[in-house]
């Protein structure tokens, strides 16, 4: 399936742009907020937009921008778009019923895709379009992760994170929990009941899941990947494995 980037860059406003007439969009536009104000056309309504704001349209849908003195207030306004079309973002769309207005973090990650995407549409370079349809397709899926984390208790999201980030080294719950600013009673109550899964087992996941890539792409031995995966010893990752992959290491590794 295709993807193809049609134009992207990131806008400083330091004046304001006046009513314009609505146009009807002919391919995606992704357009993400990240310094000052602005109002865009959502549902219909001109709302708002601030740092942190995202807003997904689709082909067909009407947009229009305003950015007033009211919104600069001496300042500026800042955004990331991108328009793009292509069989895969049709894919992609049609996979849940995204809201057209989203509040999210825009975390580096993110920030750092746009920034190649940016880059690599104005480069010349022979493999460029083929390289920005694969960052296109990062960055929905980031979006994506990050609408969820924002639907998500802040508290989650933090633990979560800690998690993600301190998987390979060894930690105990009251380090997630004082990560998260909870107690561990709470942060053991608060995750289960949000995530559907204890901290234990999100954790475990997490190991097993960098312990697969590894398998994959590295010659290590199992042992060594098993320590560099954050497991005390290897017969625990072993029962670990084959209780979740219903493998054992050595086996999955044979395929």
């Amino acid at each position: 399936m295709n993807t193809e980037l049609l134009s992207c860059g990131y806008s400083r406003h330091a004046a304001p742009i006046p009513a314009q007439k609505q146009t009807a969009l002919t391919s995606y536009l992704l357009r993400l907020q990240t310094e000052g104000k602005a109002r865009a056309l959502v549902g219909g309504e001109l709302i708002d937009i601030t740092p942190g704001s995202l807003l997904l349209y689709k082909p067909g849908e009407p947009y229009e921008l305003r950015i007033d003195e009211r919104d600069l207030n001496g300042s500026v306004s800042a955004d990331y778009y991108l328009f793009c079309r292509g069989d895969w973002l049709d894919e992609w769309w049609s996979r849940s019923n995204r809201p057209m207005h989203a509040r999210i973090n825009p975390d580096d990650r993110i920030i750092a895709l746009w920034r190649q995407m940016v880059f690599e549409n104005r480069s010349m370079s022979h493999d460029s379009h083929e390289l920005s349809g694969y960052l296109l397709q990062s960055l929905c899926l980031c979006l994506d992760r990050a609408i969820k984390e924002a639907s998500e208790p802040f508290k989650i999201t933090r633990m979560k994170r800690f998690i993600e980030e301190h998987a390979a080294t060894p930690f105990r719950i009251d380090d997630v929990a004082r990560h998260a600013g909870i107690s561990v009673s709470r942060a053991v109550h608060l995750f289960r009941e949000i995530s559907g899964t204890t901290i234990v087992r999100y954790t475990l996941d997490v190991r097993l899941s960098m312990a697969v890539e590894k398998m994959k792409h590295t010659p290590l031995k199992l042992e060594q990947i098993a320590f560099d995966c954050g497991f005390n010893s290897y017969p625990y990752f072993h029962r670990a494995f084959k209780e979740k992959y219903g493998l054992s290491p050595n086996q999955y590794r044979g395929l």
